[in-house]
């Protein structure tokens, strides 16, 4: 029954993408019937947004599917346990910047982050590189800088700020939740380690099986949350939000929460903000610019997908509150 249920899951996210995708092609042609002179344009924007987040987004999960993919097949636990220093605090500071070396997007980074956490990676070493890697890599700074050209201290100002707030989350989390598996227990992994004891299979075609298969587990949580984000940029005022832009207090949180619902991939989303950059104030951008790579629409259902709960909802209050903590200090130290 629950390989049913999960069949009829798939089958409707699936079906609920192929019908976007064929309004993206066909919306045109059938504007002018009656029918559809009755739908809003609204819930067309919504489609189209929908399919910009896909397009944006597939790209990256590839990448990260494939990245999760070749660490299940060709690093042992053993290795990470030597890569990475003994002491666990000690241990945040190379996790948190290893961004820099593998430039995986907040699209792609939980499922490898669970597979890294399963081969015997920390989980708040695990918890510390998610949440820097998708701001911490060339490709996001080179477009932050370019997005801020005529401020180029913005991009050192995200990167600094990134990497502080995701050793101090990661802190917290290896507190609260020292000596705990924060990871799921998934049926299919049952499934896939006697598929694997029975048969074994070379490298390579191991490597496509897992990729494959996380393809099609990640892909549903993305065209769900990428769903419910172009709900919220079609139909969101944001006039009611540049109306309080100007609050040094509130700025911040408006923007972590525009961010959050956005979802705008991190590698453009520095474009949008600087769109703002007129109306809101300096620190709520940075705020924008670092939490909405961290925890998004589409990363928390992947979270919920493939974390426990008690420790998604734990950091979806904890990483907030340190960014906006992170931010005001930075003001407080850097501004003129």
């Amino acid at each position: 029954m629950t390989i049913i249920n999960r069949m009829v899951k798939d089958s409707l996210v699936f079906l609920l993408f192929c019908l976007f995708l064929f309004l993206f092609l066909f919306a045109e042609e059938f504007k002018d019937l009656s029918f559809f002179n009755r739908i809003p344009g609204m819930f067309f924007n919504v489609n189209t947004i929908f399919l910009s987040i896909i397009l944006e987004a597939i790209p990256f999960i590839l990448l990260g599917v494939f990245v999760s993919a070749v660490i299940q097949s060709f690093v042992s636990e053993n290795v990470i346990k030597r890569v990475l220093p003994r002491n666990a605090y000690l241990a945040l500071i190379p996790a948190a910047l290893l961004g820099i070396i593998f430039p995986i997007c907040e699209c792609a980074i939980v499922p490898v982050v669970r597979r890294l956490i399963k081969k015997g990676m920390p989980s708040h070493v695990g918890v510390a590189f998610m949440l820097s890697a998708p701001i911490l890599n060339p490709v996001v700074y080179a477009s932050t800088y370019f997005a801020f050209i005529s401020s180029p201290y913005v991009a050192n100002a995200r990167i600094l700020i990134a990497f502080i707030s995701s050793i101090m989350i990661g802190f917290i989390i290896y507190r609260r939740f020292k000596g705990e598996n924060i990871l799921k227990v998934q049926k299919e992994d049952h499934h896939h380690n006697e598929h694997h004891h029975h048969q074994r299979r070379n490298k390579l075609l191991e490597t496509l099986y897992h990729a494959s298969d996380e393809l099609f587990d990640t892909g549903k949580y993305l065209f769900i949350g990428a769903f419910l984000a172009s709900l919220f940029q079609a139909f969101l005022d944001r006039n009611v939000l540049l109306s309080i832009g100007s609050s040094t207090t509130f700025a911040p949180f408006i923007m972590m929460g525009l961010g959050y619902v956005l979802s705008v991939c991190s590698s453009a989303d520095a474009f949008v903000a600087s769109s703002f950059g007129s109306t809101f104030t300096e620190g709520s951008i940075l705020a924008f610019l670092v939490f909405g790579p961290m925890i998004d629409i589409k990363n928390t259902l992947m979270l919920f997908g493939y974390f426990k709960k008690n420790f998604v909802i734990y950091l979806l209050v904890v990483t907030p509150i340190i960014v906006y903590f992170s931010v005001y200090v930075f003001q407080l130290i850097f501004s003129s």
